[in-house]
């Protein structure tokens, strides 16, 4: 089977969060199981190529007010994956992906409009999917295209959509008039399309015009069909539930794998855990605690500084936080409020919360690895990563139950030493502490914990099984094709 990935990120290129991670895994899966698969990104200014070559020189894409000409550059094949970029400098030739801190680019709308039309055009030249597997607001212009202004063009008459929810709180909202500007039929914008309180709303589109819906976890599935997870859209998903299936996301575990990470002051696993306990010392003198006392139980942060990921919780508790026999390394960078908040307490406790606000991929494998303990108090997460992460390295996660964190972490229980982590429900910073003094009882027993951190790190979130799952929702919209029977007899002879 073909299938094109059309996402705006995607690892090693250019990521801001777990989108890139699982466009960088899941195209070399499906690889893997003897698919054809091909990614489309933008050629942002923070993307490397060496030498690449063009492969269209010109593609005309037509808007209200002007033409615009972009180029598709060969990004070369990785584990057997074809990447091409869409090059339009004035567009993507920018500092950021998506924004500056004062906010969205007011051209996003424009940006990735292009993008998506690039898409398909080029794959009328590079080669036509039976599949194009689009990823959040960004790529959903491409099924909506497929539907209306593609719809009689011949090329993608067998072509189907499948389109993954990784965030459903970011829509990609803009006026109405960007439609036209757009060259996007006004038809559009009515309730039943793409029309949202009064705004044009691309991820909506994507929703509704797609062949299929999946999203990052079964739980998510089921919480984004309610008001409470919807955020507006819960109708539409419940319309198209059918049509909606939950994939948990996977690790790509050749980057993240206590015994084979390059970033760690010692490798170890599940067989000998003596490199975990240098690891910890490692972490502790990167962020200038090495003079702590090695029992104190460490808790790892590694996120965005959002209330989404629960950082409202943890101001709730700071104080609280602080009195409690355990230190706490935040790396991350969000809104200032948090960011503001966390430094604040990092000055407050020095010997207790210590922090760095940045992206640094190094630093994030060695909370991974150091850490006893590692915390995602989200209001909600579509599917997370970072517990898988934890887990293997032999870090115990705790979560709030909510979507992918309340599929994969299961409740420790020391009478019969089964479970991987700790778990609260209702969204208070008093569940919140509640969880972290259960967690911190626990730890006091090493016998019960050596348990529960080796039930952790025996646990396969690999990204197989995922796109196994994957395959089976294609190959419902594109049956695979069948022989004939005289090349059915010539391929039997031919075995």
């Amino acid at each position: 089977m073909k299938i094109i990935f059309a996402a705006s990120e995607c690892v090693p290129f250019a990521k801001t969060g777990g989108l890139a991670d699982v466009v960088g895994a899941l195209p070399q899966a499906l690889a893997q199981l003897g698919h054809s698969v091909s990614v489309y990104l933008p050629k942002y200014k923070q993307t490397k190529l060496t030498d690449a070559k063009v492969l269209l020189p010109s593609i005309t894409i037509p808007f209200d007010d002007q033409y615009r000409f972009c180029s598709v550059l060969d990004g070369g094949k990785r584990s057997g994956v074809q990447f091409y970029f869409i090059e339009y400098p004035p567009f993507f030739g920018r500092e950021a992906l998506y924004g500056t801190p004062a906010g969205d680019y007011p051209d996003n709308a424009e940006r990735f409009a292009l993008y998506s039309r690039a898409v398909l055009e080029a794959s009328k030249v590079l080669g036509v999917p039976d599949i194009f597997h689009c990823h959040d607001w960004q790529s959903a212009l491409i099924p909506v295209l497929l539907r209306t202004s593609y719809a009689d063009d011949p090329v993608f008459r067998s072509t189907r959509t499948v389109f993954t929810i990784h965030n459903i709180g970011y829509q990609g909202l803009f006026p109405p008039d960007t439609l036209p500007l757009l060259m996007l039929p006004w038809e559009l914008f009515t309730i039943d399309q793409m029309e949202f309180w009064g705004k044009a709303n691309f991820l909506k589109g994507g929703l509704v015009f797609s062949d299929h819906l999946t999203t990052v976890s079964r739980k998510y599935a089921q919480e984004i069909q309610t008001s409470e997870y919807g955020f507006g859209l819960e109708g539409v998903l419940r319309s198209r539930a059918g049509s909606l299936t939950g994939i948990l996301n996977g690790v790509d575990y050749s980057e993240w794998s206590p015994d084979k990470d390059k970033f760690l002051a010692r490798q170890y696993s599940p067989e000998s855990l003596v490199g975990k306990k240098e690891c910890k010392y490692d972490l502790l003198r990167q962020f200038g605690l090495e003079h702590a006392p090695i029992d104190t139980p460490v808790i790892g942060i590694v996120s965005r500084f959002v209330a989404q990921k629960g950082f409202d919780l943890i101001a709730d508790i700071a104080n609280d936080l602080a009195r409690l026999p355990l230190i706490i390394t935040a790396l991350g960078s969000g809104d200032k409020e948090y960011q503001d908040m966390l430094l604040k307490l990092n000055r407050q406790y020095p010997d207790k919360i210590a922090v760095k606000v940045a992206y640094d991929n190094t630093l994030a494998h060695k909370i991974e690895a150091g850490a006893d303990m590692f915390l995602m108090p989200s209001r909600y997460e579509p599917s997370g990563l970072n517990q898988m992460y934890s887990l293997r390295y032999g870090t115990v996660p705790i979560v709030r139950a909510t979507g992918g964190l309340d599929d994969t972490i299961e409740p420790w229980d020391a009478g019969s030493a089964k479970g991987t982590g700790f778990k609260f429900s209702a969204y208070s910073g008093v569940a919140l502490l509640n969880c972290i003094q259960e967690a911190l009882r626990a730890f006091k027993d090493q016998t019960g914990w050596s348990r529960l951190i080796l039930n952790g790190m025996k646990k396969d979130f690999s990204w197989t099984a995922s796109a196994r799952e994957y395959v089976r929702v294609y190959e419902r919209l594109v049956p695979p094709k069948t022989l004939p029977p005289t090349e059915k007899v010539l391929e039997m002879s031919r075995a």
